[in-house]
């Protein structure tokens, strides 16, 4: 029984893609036609059209490799992140704390937090403050 279970699980999958692509496609038609022609005047699309930029969508944008890791810190190249992560070890409590204050300066105090204005970032009159401490 088990035999001829996985014998046409090779013979569903095919039938199953195509039918995922057909359904896909029919909804880029009809997403397509219904929407498009009014908001950018252009002509509406067939079936093998809306299969075709399908398609092309994948190839050009990928195929998706699913959600990302959450965080800030988990992008990035791993060899960099590692070598950043050596780096930071290393360092004694006090060149840490200038390297995150020099970080949260570069960053603009990114996030919101601390003394950012809309959205994070700094106000124009503490880029100026800046500026003229560093010339002084």
């Amino acid at each position: 029984m088990k035999r001829a279970f996985y014998k046409g699980r090779f013979i569903f999958i095919p039938f199953a893609v195509a039918a995922f692509l057909s359904l896909i496609s029919f909804v880029v038609m009809q997403l397509w036609n219904n929407l498009l022609p009014a908001i950018l005047h252009v002509s509406a699309i067939t079936f093998w059209q809306a299969m075709g930029i399908f398609i092309l969508c994948k190839i050009l944008f990928g195929f998706g490799k699913g959600g990302g890791k959450p965080g800030w810190a988990q992008q990035g190249a791993p060899w960099m992140r590692k070598r950043m992560e050596e780096r930071f070890r290393n360092m004694s409590p006090e060149e840490k704390e200038h390297f995150k204050a020099k970080m949260k300066d570069r960053m603009c105090d990114w996030g919101g937090r601390g003394r950012g204005g809309r959205f994070g970032y700094k106000p124009w009159e503490d880029f100026a403050a800046d500026q003229e401490e560093k010339v002084s």
